[in-house]
């Protein structure tokens, strides 16, 4: 669409217009509400204001806009009819359309605009890493005699003279940009020195600029600034041409990735880490020596960014996605310590020495506070801001029994203590923006530094041969002195007694005018050897630097030179430490406490977890309060004890495994019904779980031992369900109507007990059961009797069985409080005893057993127990038995309070069933959960 063609289509009642010019075009603005109605126009939506662009002409046009009679046009009732704009010139009589497309004018102009920001303005070059403010700021610094040894000056001096002869733009940016170069929470290495304030990681402002003082760093003197008279960069004039500025900084260190850079420019942005000096210079030699290294050898040199304000950087991958594409996602932790408050009362605090770069310290102190507040971070007790000269201290105060890690990984979460830095390194590579690698910047930089070192030789040199040319003929004047006078003498004015001598001695006009300016004091013989002398070396000088310029790797050689002497000089330690990790990622697994739960699951697949603290003990004989509510024909299945970081995994009937953190059951209260197994495993129509195993740790020397109703045994090794699929895994090979009861940890030198539900027990050690892989049948167990089936299994630790002696009285009696460990056993009537394990002798597999119970008619063993594990002084078991009925009640007896009697002996009662059906399962607990549930039973109605 032209503006020509326009004119035809629109139908305009009392045109405004308004007239703009700017970077060579101009803008008319037409109001208007009409519909396109010519044909070509029909599909496109009706618009209130036509932005109309055209070149700039000598004469500003003016739009007008009228209606048209249908005889003008030619037409009677035709589209074309409705009225027109037209762009014509003021002078009428010279009418002058420019046609151009409106989305090809606009799109130039945009892209100029946009060209102009990026080039200008917001990124900086690959070459000296600056933008065009820091550029001028630093060379007018230059100009203006303010070096690292002289006197500090007003910053409202600096900032005048950069908006004066080379920045035409707003004060308060040219102060904001030198400011940021002298703050050293900004950048790795500052390039100013300021004297003054000049903000604070608080995000303080700083002072006015006429309060501030500044001068240049040595490090800016001898990194960016040596050599900037030796013609080894292009100059360029200013914007209003008064003077020369430099295009670029003869950098003799790649300080875009020194310290980095920032900006947004139009469709594209720049975000480059800072880096350590000494680490860089050791790169940028390794890519000297090796123009092929690859990412890693550059790796062993710079592995990773180095933050002003330290930190801990969390893991590489993100650097090297960074270093090899240039966009890549860095995260950074701040550097904690914890501290012991209170030795008596275990107080700590949490102390934040370090945080990430560019992070608010004053926000975050207010963002921590503000989470305390709203209850999204507990165990916080104070927070303080403890920072002074000497360092940053951020003191956190947690309360009492608070788990520093876990709100150490909360803060983590949920504020700017871990944040994260996004690498996107475009910078201005030959007139155009580019996003680079670190090998490509390296490299572009090295090419430009070549460029620098000859540019510098090239001028030397030439200054050299000028120099050298001017001696050589005062040499000939000294040697023909005599003669030299008698023709100066001779000559009627200085040009004649130039052009004499240059006819006689055959010199240059250069040479000529050097004898003729020559003070009389050089004519002695002292002077003409130290001239001899100056030729000598002047004569080496060249010869040097006609060798560098024809040698490359010289020039990459005095590269490398100059850039070690910078190190040398000004290389600090890295101050922000590199952690191995996977990117810094808080899960859930980091902000659980790891305390201690039980799980409760049902016949029926309802799994919940409750604090060990729901249940406190009870004596024996008693009937015990339940567990929960039940669904009908629901049953417990099983109980156990495990931490909530544990790895859970669970068996099913079908012989197939799952795994689940076991902090993702939801916890919930004793009277609550739990969750579905289904919702949390993938469980096929009809499969139980017959047995879970809490998995704290996946070691090399442990198994897990498998038993099954029929009898059938197996050990696998612990490693192969290290890593298991939503699916689940095949954990063991069923026989037809076999299914998967029992499933114990063991090492090779523990014991294995079982029994069956007739009562007989074969004791065997867990070496002599053969280890094999996941998915095979095993060997079998026990002989078992027509109707006789498995009823219990359980592992005796190596540390227990091995010392075992015989403690019995004079009638035979073993004797309360003799050591264990024993076998405790369960009926299913709720009656249960002790027998001390050395009533048992060892025996291989596939045997009888020996009788472990004698049971009345219709009653069979529920469980069997290795107990004896935690004994208190008087030598008696600390641990207690959790019983579950099928009905869901519980009760929870000392182990201690269950009498040890023979292998013949029918038990004591353990629970008065009555009218609660059976006992469904049973389970151990740890001694010194016992003492935390006693300690806190008047705080709990649930009581077992």
């Amino acid at each position: 669409m032209n503006l020509h063609s326009l004119n035809s289509h629109l139908l305009p009642p009392k045109p405004t217009s308004m007239a703009f010019s700017a970077a060579g075009f101009r803008l008319f603005r037409y109001s208007n509400h009409h519909l396109l109605r010519s044909s070509s126009f029909s599909k496109l939506r009706p618009f209130s204001e036509l932005l109309f662009f055209s070149t700039s002409n000598p004469r500003r046009p003016v739009i007008q806009a009228k209606r048209r009679d249908d005889s003008e046009m030619g037409v009677v009732n035709g589209d074309e009819g409705n009225g027109s704009v037209s762009l014509k010139d003021r002078d009428t009589s010279n009418e002058r359309i420019v046609p151009t497309e409106l989305h090809k004018e606009a799109t130039e102009a945009y892209m100029a605009y946009a060209m102009s920001v990026l080039l200008g303005r917001a990124l900086p070059d690959v070459r000296d890493g600056l933008k065009p403010v820091h550029r001028r700021i630093l060379f007018a610094m230059h100009e203006l005699g303010l070096s690292s040894k002289k006197p500090f000056k007003k910053c409202a001096r600096v900032v005048g003279e950069v908006l004066g002869k080379f920045h035409p733009h707003g004060d308060v940016a040219v102060y904001e940009s030198l400011v940021r170069m002298a703050q050293d929470f900004s950048l790795r290495s500052p390039l100013i020195q300021g004297h003054g304030n000049f903000g604070s990681i608080d995000a303080d402002p700083p002072a006015a600029m006429r309060y501030t003082e500044c001068r240049l760093e040595p490090l800016t003197e001898a990194m960016l600034l040596a050599d900037l008279e030796l013609d080894t960069v292009d100059f360029a004039p200013n914007f209003d041409n008064s003077q020369k500025e430099p295009s670029l900084l003869p950098a003799r260190i790649p300080n875009l990735l020194l310290n980095g850079s920032s900006g947004i420019a139009v469709g594209m942005a720049t975000n480059i880490p800072p880096h350590n000096l000494g680490e860089l210079v050791d790169a940028l030699s390794a890519l000297i020596h090796n123009p092929e290294a690859t990412l890693q050898e550059l790796l062993e040199f710079m592995p990773a960014p180095d933050f002003p304000t330290g930190g801990l950087i969390m893991g590489n991958l993100g650097i090297l996605e960074a270093y090899r594409t240039g966009r890549g996602r860095i995260v950074i932790r701040g550097k904690t310590e914890i501290e012991l408050l209170d030795s008596r009362t275990k107080r700590t605090a949490i102390i934040i020495k370090e945080i990430p770069y560019q992070t608010n310290k004053a926000t975050l102190v207010e963002k921590i506070a503000e989470h305390v507040e709203n209850k999204n971070l507990e165990g916080i007790s104070d927070i303080r801001d403890e920072s002074d000269r000497s360092g940053m201290r951020i003191v956190i105060e947690l309360k009492r029994g608070a788990e520093p890690l876990i709100v150490l990984n909360n803060l983590y979460r949920l504020t700017a203590l871990q944040s994260s830095f996004n690498c996107n390194m475009v910078g201005i590579l030959d007139g155009q923006p580019k996003q680079m690698g670190l090998n490509e910047l390296l490299q572009a930089f090295l090419d430009f530094r070549c460029s620098v070192i000859e540019r510098r030789a090239r001028f030397k040199l030439s200054q050299a041969q000028g120099r050298c040319h001017i001696v050589e003929g005062i040499i000939v004047g000294l040697d023909n002195l005599d003669e030299i006078i008698q023709v100066i003498r001779k000559a009627s004015s200085n040009a004649m007694a130039s052009t004499d001598l240059m006819k006689k001695y055959s010199l240059s006009q250069k040479q000529a005018e050097a004898i003729l300016d020559i003070n009389l004091r050089k004519l002695t013989i002292l002077e003409r050897n130290k001239f001899v002398d100056e030729g000598k070396s002047l004569m080496e000088q060249i010869c040097k630097l006609e060798e560098l310029l024809s040698s490359k790797k010289q020039i990459l050689q005095l590269i490398e030179q100059e850039a070690i002497e910078v190190k040398n000089k000004f290389a600090t330690p890295r101050r922000s430490m590199l952690e191995d990790g996977e990117g810094g990622q808080v899960e859930d697994i980091d902000v659980i406490p790891n305390e201690e739960m039980i799980l409760a699951i049902s016949g029926k697949g309802y799994v919940k977890r409750m604090k060990p603290n729901t249940f406190v003990a009870q004596n024996r004989g008693t009937i015990g309060k339940s567990v929960g509510k039940m669904r009908v024909n629901d049953m417990m299945s099983d109980f156990l004890v495990c931490r909530a970081h544990d790895h859970i995994l669970y068996f099913s009937d079908k012989g197939i495994v799952y795994s689940a953190r076991a902090y993702k059951i939801p916890e919930c209260t004793r009277t609550a019904a739990g969750t579905p197994l289904i919702q949390i495993l993938s469980l096929s129509d009809g499969e139980r779980i017959t047995s879970i195993i809490p998995v704290s740790e996946f070691v090399e020397d442990q198994y897990l031992v498998m038993l099954t109703a029929n009898g059938y045994i197996k050990k696998v090794s612990l490693n192969y369900f290290s890593s298991i699929r939503s699916t689940g895994i095949i954990a063991i090979q069923l026989v037809p109507e076999d299914e998967l009861k029992w499933v114990r940890c063991c090492t090779n030198d523990d014991l294995v007990a079982m029994a069956s539900q007739n009562g007989m027990v074969i004791l065997s050690t867990c070496e002599t059961i053969r280890s094999l892989g996941r998915n095979t049948r095993g060997t079998i167990a026990m002989r078992l009797r027509n109707g006789d089936k498995m009823a219990s299994m359980d592992v005796i630790s190596a540390a227990l069985w091995k010392d075992l002696d015989q403690d019995v009285d004079e009638h035979g009696i073993w004797k309360k409080g003799t050591r264990g460990p024993w076998l405790l056993f369960v009926s299913e009537s709720g009656h249960g005893k002790r027998v001390s394990l050395s009533n048992f002798r060892l025996s291989s597999l596939n045997r009888v057993g020996l009788i472990g119970y004698k049971f009345a008619s219709e009653d069979r063993l529920a469980a069997v127990f290795v107990v004896g594990f935690s004994l208190s002084e008087d030598g008696e078991s600390d641990e207690h038995i959790i019983l579950v009925s099928q009905s869901g009640t519980i009760n929870r007896i000392k182990v201690r309070d269950i009498s040890i009697q023979s292998r013949f002996a029918r038990g004591v009662i353990l629970m008065r069933l009555d009218h609660l059906g059976k006992i469904q399962s049973a389970s151990l607990i740890s001694s010194a959960e016992a003492e935390t549930d006693e300690d806190e039973a008047g705080q709990h109605e649930v009581a077992v």
